[in-house]
């Protein structure tokens, strides 16, 4: 899951994807110049609380960032991410992301 992840990211256009030097809340971080991203592999749906995390380590970054989830996301972390600007991706049981969100849409169609 965090490998397809970080292939996404560099098919997007991010190059040098590495493990992220902060560890967020839930799941796996990675990063790389210009965006930090979330992994959350488990089987809950991401919260509120774990979008906005991400988006304020991004912030501390000066970095986009993007959300992958297994189990997709909370109604309200979806308006949240919404608001905020942050892609979300679910990865569906073949390891593709999937965009959920209008960012995410831009995000696959334009890249990095």
């Amino acid at each position: 899951m965090v490998t397809a992840a970080a292939l996404y990211l560099r098919w997007l256009g991010y190059r040098d994807i590495r493990r992220a030097d902060q560890r967020p809340p839930s799941g796996i971080g990675l990063a790389a110049r210009g965006v930090v991203a979330q992994v959350d592999p488990t089987i809950t749906p991401a919260s509120l609380r774990d979008v906005e995390c991400l988006w304020l380590t991004a912030m501390t970054e000066s970095a986009d960032c993007v959300y992958f989830s297994l189990a997709g996301y909370t109604d309200d972390a979806r308006g949240r991410a919404d608001s905020l600007g942050v892609p979300l991706f679910v990865l569906d049981l073949t390891g593709t992301p999937q965009p959920v969100n209008s960012r995410a849409d831009d995000l696959n169609a334009a890249g990095a």
